[in-house]
């Protein structure tokens, strides 16, 4: 069988809200987001037998490393400041899961929540791949009773010269935003977002402002995955840079209108939005 055209790497995730559960995880916005937008799309991914694989979307292809647990995240709101702790975490993902016949698929996105994807073997598994990484999940640890925390990274060499695109948002990197500065200075293209303040795009190490597109916000889980999957597509297919990250704003911007994946938009409603953003400048 063919490849996808876009694959995304990383756990699929059972996100607790009080008493709602719902499926979710930066790998599966982003395949929502590919799929929505045309693309054939495939996750690889690790669950144990309790995550609900029938609310994914049906022509979305899901390899599934067997787990004994699936990961799990429970959000607290305190304040203006949402926090999470991991109650359970699935399998890591490395190269030996990934399948035969997906190592030639053209665009990949890594995509870890809790530090799951090993990148190094996964680097060199696909053919000739434009890779992508929503770097969140390298960048956290897990302190008392699982909450989740800032942790220190350190991208490996090889990881700095595959990438394409690295996405990072204020809220991953806190205070060392000059150190999330550095690496755009060695890879093609990196965005740190900023929620309702837009975004910054570094274009071969040069800065430069993504406005935002004003919206009402009812849930913002899993924006930044839409950011990260609409602007690498968007790319991948011929926008150049500034014209993708104008396209991802307004899909971020789109997709926290509803609860969970329901507002990701498609490709009409994506193209429409876009229209009224560039006429708004």
């Amino acid at each position: 069988m063919p490849a996808p055209d876009f694959v995304a790497i990383g756990h699929v995730t059972l996100d607790r809200f009080g008493d709602a559960v719902r499926p979710g995880g930066a790998a599966l916005y982003a395949a929502v987001t590919a799929h929505r937008l045309g693309l054939s799309t495939g996750i690889l991914t690790s669950h144990a037998d309790d995550f609900p694989l029938e609310l994914i979307p049906p022509r979305i292809e899901v390899v599934s490393v067997p787990a004994d647990a699936t990961t799990t995240f429970e959000y607290a709101t305190g304040g203006k400041r949402r926090t999470m702790r991991v109650t359970a975490a699935a399998r890591p993902l490395g190269e030996a899961d990934l399948p035969e016949d997906w190592r030639a698929a053209p665009l990949v996105l890594l995509a870890p929540v809790v530090d799951e994807v090993d990148p190094s073997g996964l680097l060199t598994a696909f053919t000739n791949p434009t890779v992508a990484a929503a770097a969140q999940g390298w960048l956290r640890a897990l302190g008392p009773g699982g909450a989740v925390e800032p942790a220190p990274w350190t991208p490996s060499e090889l990881l700095l010269d595959r990438l394409q695109a690295i996405f990072l948002s204020v809220e991953d990197i806190g205070d060392r935003v000059p150190t999330a500065v550095d690496w755009f200075q060695r890879i093609p293209l990196g965005v740190l977002t900023a929620g309702a303040a837009g975004a910054l795009l570094y274009v071969n190490g040069e800065r430069y402002e993504v406005r935002p597109r004003r919206t009402g916000e009812v849930d913002p889980t899993g924006a930044g995955d839409v950011f990260a999957a609409t602007f690498a597509i968007r790319y991948h297919f011929g926008d150049d840079p500034w014209e993708a990250a104008a396209a991802a704003s307004c899909a971020a911007s789109l997709s926290v209108e509803a609860e969970g994946w329901n507002a990701v938009p498609e490709r009409a409603a994506l193209e429409a939005a876009l229209a009224r953003y560039r006429d708004s400048d």
